[in-house]
């Protein structure tokens, strides 16, 4: 079967063909940098970030393309309360968030423009704007004239003449339509600007993206991403103002991810709700939170709360436990298991893809690889060794970094502890040789509540830290 992906233009599943055969040019809005990124901004960097693996998997070369919008209203408000350079602010939090990426295991962009790093481009396409009658100054200002763009809402659905009877004609009457937006802001005293033919100012939010991409991708892509709230008026002006200049289809396939919900609402800094990235990290490991997005919907909204989360690190667990060791002393299993082990291998290998294949399936191919798991540790009972093992538990990790899963065991424990654990592990054994089990459950549990399980069979015990 093809790749599908549903595209948000025509609200259907659509085969997936490249504008060049074997490459894609994928374009993702990033973040406006002027707080602290929270696990709403990781949840769309996660799905992208497993899309762009996939498609790497499949063979394709890709250009992944996601900017950093360094310059806003929001930056310059903030830097103003810190009373601090709004420029350092946000290289500051373009740090941060890359770190963030990082630690998530998001494998970063080829190509990561800022908008303070293209204004020449923007200069530029909205001259070219302006002269071919989409655009006007106004005062020092460029506004783009959405009437004259006759598909405009097409992606979003929306009837200008509904837009129009719900916008606030107050917000700045000198416009030719209340509906046109900036393409160009004049400067406001004490803030950041660039000199332009239609005097000092900066740009606006949604030529910024139009701008990275004719530059850094081409005139057109193959697929352009981003939250869904970013449908209107974001993408809907960023095709208005590229296909007016281009004549020529934007981007083939528009994809958007669901938000993140907590309580309910969106996550979001202007709600207050949120949880940042380095608090969850602190607490959770990276593959539960990117499990927590594998095994739902990309497209539809995730619940973010405690039993989610432990969920998610069970799942992770659960994944990992197929990569443990064979038990000591491990004899071989019977060839029947084996050959079931190496049957599950090919299931589990056929129903990745034809699931990752269905518009990013992702929790139907994390399923698959539970089957496998199931498989590998049944082996492991009926007594196969680590060479026995090696073939399906490397499929396993095989298939689990496709889709950016690292499935490392956490050290919660300092590995100098280690030997330590040994020795009363080994006294625990001769305990339990001498019938005193009292004693010898009272290692356990103590054990237990450092973080340290032990698994108990006739050949012997082994531990492992919890995850």
């Amino acid at each position: 079967m093809a790749l599908r992906i549903y595209n948000t233009m025509t609200h259907k599943k659509e085969e997936f063909q490249t504008l060049e055969p074997n490459r894609v040019r994928m374009y993702v809005c990033g973040p406006t940098v002027y707080n602290k990124a929270h696990v709403g901004h990781a949840m769309s960097a996660l799905v992208f970030d497993i899309i762009r693996r996939y498609l790497d998997y499949r063979g394709y070369q890709v250009s992944h393309a996601m900017n950093f919008t360094d310059v806003d209203d929001k930056i310059i408000l903030r830097a103003n309360e810190m009373k601090v350079d709004p420029f350092a602010l946000a290289e500051g939090y373009i740090r941060e968030f890359e770190q963030n990426l990082a630690d998530l295991n998001i494998l970063p962009a080829t190509i990561k423009p800022r908008a303070t790093q293209e204004i020449p481009q923007i200069l530029k396409m909205v001259q070219d704007l302006i002269d071919n009658g989409y655009a006007y100054p106004l005062n020092g200002d460029v506004y783009f004239r959405v009437r004259k763009d006759e598909d405009y809402g097409r992606l979003s659905g929306r009837k200008l003449e509904d837009m129009q009877a719900g916008a606030r004609i107050d917000v700045d009457s000198r416009k030719e339509d209340p509906m046109d937006f900036a393409l160009w802001k004049s400067a406001r005293p004490g803030e950041p600007s660039w000199e332009s033919p239609w005097g000092p100012g900066r740009p606006g939010w949604h030529i910024e993206c139009s701008a990275m991409n004719l530059t850094h991708l081409g005139e057109q892509i193959d697929i352009h991403g981003g939250g869904n709230d970013l449908i209107f008026p974001h993408h809907e002006n960023e095709i208005a103002q590229t296909e007016s200049l281009t004549g020529k289809p934007f981007a083939r396939y528009w994809v958007h991810n669901g938000m993140l919900q907590l309580g309910g609402e969106k996550m979001s800094k202007s709600l207050g709700n949120l949880v940042t990235i380095e608090d969850f990290l602190a607490q959770h490991p990276a593959d539960a939170l990117r499990l927590m997005v594998l095994t739902s919907s990309y497209r539809g909204p995730l619940t973010f709360n405690d039993e989610v989360i432990a969920t998610a690190e069970r799942g992770v667990e659960r994944l990992r436990s197929a990569l443990r060791p064979a038990l000591p002393g491990a004899a071989g299993a019977p060839q029947s298991t084996l050959d079931a082990l190496a049957k599950q291998m090919e299931t589990t290998q056929a129903t990745f893809i034809e699931s990752m294949d269905d518009d990013f399936n992702s929790s139907g191919a994390v399923a698959g690889l539970y089957e496998l798991v199931r498989s590998i540790n049944q082996a492991r009972a009926d007594g196969a060794r680590d060479a026995e093992l090696a073939p399906a538990q490397a499929k396993l990790r095989e298939l689990g970094a496709v889709l950016g899963l690292t499935l490392q065991e956490e050290q919660r424990g300092a590995q100098g502890a280690d030997p330590f654990v040994d020795l009363l592990v080994e006294l625990r054994t001769e305990m339990r040789k001498q019938k005193q089990w009292a004693f010898s459950d009272l290692i356990r549990d103590r054990l237990a509540a450092l973080g340290v399980v032990l698994e108990d069979s006739k050949e012997g015990t082994r531990w492992r830290w919890n995850a």
